[in-house]
């Protein structure tokens, strides 16, 4: 069978994909950045297709010869900004798979009760399954609730507060009934969802087998990590808004993203049918309960083999924008910084530091500042260090590491890290290695922010005193790193650790 999968880059998409591969389907990908595909370990065994769901005429091109398109993209962007975009996405889709004639979409939409309450992104995914079930392609909506599965925000959020708070304020909604579902379960849904029997479209709902209230799903969580059990108040005056922040301030996950989980908490989530048992046989030893999925959840992040993570799909901007430094920027102001150091080691030793870099390991100078950027980042919206890397070692083109992720990644020469911070312009962090002899690399290192008028001009001069201390510490910090770690067997050595460090100086430069 012939399958498209849109949103592969994203949490759901990307181990649905592999799955999809192994149950004998010949699957394509939508992306619009086909390079988030390429670093992946299924990219050989897909088709990679280019495109948008707001360019029609892209989705004819993806739709061509397909038996199931998989719609798996919602967004959680601003109110204002994705309802409608959401709407006419779903909408160009439907009618790309009728020209085509596809014979089945499935999407996956959000368990919720029929209530005027819905929160604005519940209600924005309700209508894209409705826009499809009305659509003249036979389509299944399969209707989940909260997915637990190592690196879900959901997940995410359930186990950094109770990891970080054994006291604390919640607003009422953690007295809600709520059906979790493991994610092994949702992707073994999808997967028979397009194969089942399916008379007429219709939506079912899918949820796994207990039904508890979200502050026992974090007294679970705590027992299930060894933690003492947590005393949670309840503040009836604290609104979606201020949790967001909250949530923003001790978890990984963004206030815009916390304040829609917290929104899609307001009311019960709990199946209203079982419908879905009738046309697909319950997995293979039966539903997976709340505790199993967390300890499934946790053994997976303590093994750091976390397939996808909630952040895996693409914040503001294309992952593959030119960048400002290009010539297709000629004419406009671009500020570089750039450091060169000499490193007494194999372009593999640097590599092996500079595909490290992030997360539980720093970032190789004043990491006070660091952490202050962090937080002033979270503070005012942004996604901030919390969000960390998913891999202690290895990267992947798409990766998240922290406030920046991974825009392209050349191993062992090249590492590209594009920012989500919020500036008042676009930044990037890159380094490219360079073979110097047979135990010498050339460290190239090169800082590049691109302002958006004065506010962005006057923030990079205000930096300016820090980029002497952060980016020749970080630099040279580098060098020292890779001089320690071991050379390959075979490869000589003569007991030092750094030779020849040279950095050259920068300054903001004027490209035209």
């Amino acid at each position: 069978m012939n399958v498209l999968v849109t949103g592969a880059t994203g949490y759901i998409g990307g181990r649905l994909a592999p799955r999809l591969v192994e149950a004998g389907h010949r699957v394509r990908v939508l992306a619009r950045n086909p390079d988030k595909i390429s670093d992946v370990p299924w990219a050989a065994d897909v088709d990679v297709v280019r495109g948008d769901l707001t360019d029609p005429d892209s989705l004819d091109e993806a739709c061509r010869d397909i038996d199931v398109v998989y719609y798996l993209v919602h967004s959680m962007g601003n109110p204002g900004e994705f309802i409608e975009s959401e709407r006419r996405c779903a909408q160009n889709l439907a009618a790309a798979a009728q020209r085509a004639g596809v014979g089945r979409i499935v999407y996956l939409g959000g368990l919720h009760a029929e209530s005027d309450r819905l929160s604005t992104h519940l209600r924005s995914r309700g209508q894209v399954g409705e826009i499809l079930l009305n659509c003249n392609v036979p389509t299944v909506v399969l209707q989940a609730g909260v997915v637990i599965g190592s690196g879900s925000a959901s997940f995410e959020m359930i186990r950094h507060l109770t990891n970080r708070l054994p006291v604390m304020t919640t607003p009422r909604w953690v007295n809600n009934r709520i059906q979790p579902i493991a994610i092994r379960d949702v992707l073994y849904y999808l997967l028979a969802a397009a194969t089942m029997p399916l008379p007429r479209s219709r939506s079912y709902d899918i949820g796994g087998p207990d039904v508890l209230r979200y502050g026992e799903m974090m007294q679970i969580y705590a027992d299930v990590a060894g933690l003492t059990r947590r005393r949670i108040l309840v503040l009836p005056v604290l609104t979606p808004k201020l949790a967001g922040l909250w949530i923003g301030l001790v978890t990984p996950v963004p206030p815009r993203i916390g304040r829609a989980l917290i929104e899609s908490l307001s009311t019960d989530a709990i199946a209203s049918e079982q419908d879905i048992d009738a046309v697909i046989a319950p997995p293979p030893g039966g539903k997976t309960r709340y505790r199993d999925a967390v300890a499934l959840a946790l053994r997976r992040i303590d093994s750091g083999d976390v397939e996808t993570t909630w952040a895996d799909a693409s914040a503001t901007g294309a992952p593959a924008d030119t960048l400002p430094s290009d010539p297709s920027w000629a004419g406009e102001v671009v500020y570089t910084d750039d450091r060169s150091v000499d490193c007494d080691a194999t372009v593999e030793q640097v590599w092996q530091v500079v595909e490290g870099v992030g997360g539980e390991n720093g970032w190789y100078s004043f990491p006070l500042a660091w952490t202050i950027r962090g937080w002033l980042d979270r503070l005012t919206g942004g996604v901030g260090l919390a969000r960390g890397r998913r891999n202690r070692q290895v990267l992947h083109t798409g990766d998240v590491l922290d406030f920046w992720r991974v825009e392209r990644l050349e191993r062992p020469h090249l590492l590209r890290l594009r920012a989500e911070m919020r500036t008042p312009g676009g930044a990037w962090l890159e380094w490219r290695l360079e073979s110097c002899g047979a135990h010498t690399t050339r460290l190239h290192q090169r800082a590049i922010f691109f302002p958006k008028g004065l506010a962005g001009q006057l923030y990079w001069y205000s930096l300016m005193p820090f980029h002497g201390i952060i980016f020749t510490g970080m630099a040279n910090n580098i060098a020292v790193a890779a001089g320690r770690v071991p050379r390959s067997p075979g490869a000589e050595t003569d007991g030092s650790t750094t030779a020849d460090r040279r950095v050259e100086g920068c300054s903001p430069q004027e490209r035209s």
